[in-house]
């Protein structure tokens, strides 16, 4: 690199001289009057871009070889990097972002050993000019890197975005030091344009167990263009579009809640110690366990978590794991299971205690009316059957049916088409394993509609990675594979979780303006424009797209990261699924902050918990001002089918089924076990008495294709039984006998 090459890029990286100083321009006496107006632009096909390189007035480098992708070889080259504020003429206008990004692009690209690349990433680090220490502050961290990392943007006189970062890390100062370069001086909406997958083109040779470095550029980037949108929007006069989302705010010191929303869910985080020791009592006495659904009502989980550490049988999970835990409790000695969900989920307890031998033990629910659940609904429905009628015409085919739906379900599913259930977290294995076992068969999976569209989605993405890239998410696939899987997976059409379904266009657009730098987490069954969205923030190690347990299992590691790297940080992270899930985070992030030594001189972590939940849903009416909520009297009224915070304008957050396991129906039921006088009829999880159409027991016919899915998570391959189930089935709308 040549000394006009290193000034270059000093100049154009040294956006400011100090934490409140900006420079206007990088090149000498610019002419406000000149203007950049963008052309089209492709990665894929650049060479075009490169002419109008000749022309420019204020190149300080070398000029450009008449053959512009010519290899730039690391100890000789003249550096692509030229004055970031270059002023043209109106004949003169061309995208200089897009350019720039491309002449970067080309330099790593033509760099062929991975070292050399590090080496140069590593050398623009040294180019980078320090912030002043006023600046390294918390208002200027860029979330979700691996480093510590600041930025600092504002808009000049002249409508030009200027830039500053560093960084703790050399490697990352790098980064930062060529995405300083590419957009300072840029248009707002030159930088707005910048897509974080034109950074995939970058090749800078961090080793496969670095990629978190990698993520920094695209988080800078995020961050970038949040600022420059808010900074846009403050210049034109214009106010937030949005209201921030109501949130909880945990440190080791306590917890604060920001919004009457998030109050309402902190109200019962640290409970009441006498209700805590009511229900330990009579639990204790009477030898009761309880399995209980993350989505539970606050209170009921506030109590619960704190009444686990003096009663080992207390356990909340997600659905399939509730069985399991009860089936544990049984083996202990528990005489009665009390399930805090719904009807399907106390159905499945008891299927799977029968199934085990302890019919003895009791299993019951937490009301005398029926919990329902619209995504089981969904899947009872004669629609789903004619959707299994037409799978069954159609052998060989597998039904891949989601774990929350009911057991008489499964059982009828399971005599039209071979099946088996699944997990969020374990479906997109299950049908990888089954199309490996099986290539030529054809997938039925249902009944959340949204789940089998972001399912799609994911193979599609699959199908355009390298057969390496695959064969790390399974080792039986490659694009080939999964390019002929794609016309043989189908979903069913109409059957959607009404709380996800309402994290809508209203709710992403919000995220997407206010929190787009923040983590994102969004259940599997979110509809397609949260899961793009989380899937994005995924990509570039900001989010995570699963089950209940893999976004509590995401938040541990994020903020376990942050306590191992002792720095004070600001962790974000919005809630993409029900708002249930709070406490059981809660009570684990407090775990973990509190299982510091706490002397003088650690680190501040704040995690916040953000609740995606429509301004438009906490609705007032005349005839109802406010809604008693346990002992809390909320300024609102329950939104769509009664569940709080709820409304057709996206973000319900909340389960109106589930709120009806409430504490009093549990200490009610607690109260009257053994049920000697035959009160608790109504709240006992029956039995299926009945026959399916081929004459056998509901309840063995319906464990049969969860007992599949257990032998797939045990030994990750798909039960020779099904196997056989699956190439015999007769292909006449009956399946073979599944004795």
């Amino acid at each position: 690199m040549d000394s006009s090459s290193t000034m270059a890029l000093r100049s154009s990286s040294s956006s400011f001289s100090s934490a409140s100083a900006f420079s206007v321009s990088h090149c000498p006496n610019p002419k406000p009057g000149y203007v950049s107006v963008p052309f089209n632009f492709n990665l894929r096909n650049p060479q075009s871009s490169f002419m109008f390189f000749k022309s420019l007035k204020c190149i300080q480098s070398s000029t450009p070889d008449s053959n512009p992708m010519k290899s730039i070889h690391p100890k000789n080259a003249s550096s692509p990097f030229a004055c970031s504020a270059v002023t043209f003429s109106p004949s003169q206008t061309a995208d200089l972002v897009s350019s720039k990004l491309h002449r970067l692009v080309s330099e790593f690209q033509s760099i062929s050993e991975p070292v050399d690349r590090v080496k140069r990433l590593l050398h623009y680090a040294t180019l980078l000019p320090p912030l002043d220490e006023s600046a390294r502050n918390d208002s200027n961290r860029v979330m979700g890197c691996t480093a510590q990392v600041w930025l600092q943007a504002q808009l000049d006189q002249y409508g030009k975005m200027r830039f500053a970062a560093d960084s703790d890390s050399e490697i990352t100062r790098g980064f930062c030091s060529c995405l300083v370069w590419v957009l300072d001086g840029a248009a707002p909406e030159e930088v707005l344009k910048v897509k974080t997958e034109d950074l995939a083109y970058l090749n800078v040779g961090v080793p496969a167990r670095e990629r978190s470095r990698v993520n920094t550029w695209h988080n800078v980037l995020v961050s970038m263009q949040k600022r420059t949108k808010a900074l846009v929007a403050e210049r034109e006069g214009k106010k937030p579009p949005f209201e921030p989302f109501p949130s909880l705010v945990v440190t080791a010191d306590g917890i604060e809640a920001k919004g009457s929303y998030a109050e309402a869910q902190a109200k019962y985080l640290l409970p009441d110690e006498f209700k805590v020791k009511e229900l330990v009592d009579v639990l204790k006495a009477k030898n009761i366990g309880v399995v209980a659904h993350f989505y539970m009502d606050p209170e009921v989980q506030g109590i619960l978590t704190a009444a686990q550490k003096q009663w080992p049988h207390i356990y909340i999970s997600d659905s399939l794991v509730m069985a399991d835990a009860a089936l544990k409790m049984a083996k202990a000695g528990c005489k009665f299971i009390t399930v805090l969900g719904v009807d399907f989920m106390s159905e499945n307890v008891r299927a799977i205690l029968d199934q085990a031998g302890f019919v003895d033990v009791g299993v019951f629910r937490m009301s005398n009316e029926r919990i329902g659940c619209s995504l089981a609904d969904a899947a009872a429905s004669p629609s789903y059957m004619n959707y299994l009628e037409a799978a069954s015409m159609s052998p060989p085919s597998l039904h891949v049916i989601y774990i929350n739906t009911s057991l008489d379900t499964k059982a009828y599913a399971h005599e039209l088409v071979p099946t088996i259930t699944c997990t969020s977290s374990n479906v997109v294995q299950t049908i990888l394993q089954a199309f490996a076992q099986v290539p030529d068969l054809n997938i039925w999976y249902g009944p959340d509609s949204y789940m089998g569209a972001n399912i799609k989605e994911l193979f599609q993405q699959m199908s355009k990675m390298t057969d390496e890239e695959i064969t790390e998410i399974h080792p039986g696939h490659s694009r080939e594979t999964i390019r002929s899987l794609l016309p043989q997976l189908h979903y069913y059409q109409d059957g959607t979780c009404i709380v996800h379904h309402l994290f809508g266009h209203e709710v992403v657009e919000k995220i997407n303006e206010m929190y787009c730098d923040a983590f994102l987490t969004a259940h599997l069954e979110v509809p397609g424009e949260m899961f793009s969205l989380a899937m994005e923030a995924k990509r570039r190690g900001m989010g995570v797209v699963g089950s209940t347990q893999n976004i509590l299992d995401f938040i541990n590691q994020r903020v376990q990261e942050a306590l191992d790297r002792n720095v004070d940080d600001h962790l974000q992270f919005v809630l993409g699924t029900e708002s249930g899930m709070v406490t059981a985070i809660v009570a684990a992030v407090r775990d973990l902050l509190g299982s510091r030594i706490s002397p003088s001189g650690l680190a501040k972590i704040k995690v916040e918990i953000v609740f995606p939940v429509s301004s438009d849903s906490m609705t007032r009416t005349s005839s109802q001002s406010s809604v008693k909520l346990g002992d809390v009297i909320l300024p609102v009224i329950p939104g769509v089918a009664g569940g709080e915070g709820c409304s057709i304008h996206g973000g319900c957050a909340s389960c109106p089924y589930m709120k009806m396991n409430s504490l009093s129906s549990l200490l009610e039921v607690c109260y009257q076990l053994p049920d000697e006088k035959n009160v608790l009829i109504a709240y006992e999880a029956q039995r299926f008495k009945l026959k399916t159409p081929n004459g056998k027991s509901v309840a063995d016919v319906g464990c049969e294709p969860i007992l599949h899915m257990r032998h797939f998570q045990a030994t990750k391959q798909l039960p020779e039984k099904l196997v056989y189930q699956i190439r015999h089935a007769n292909g006449n709308g009956s399946s073979m006998s599944l004795s």
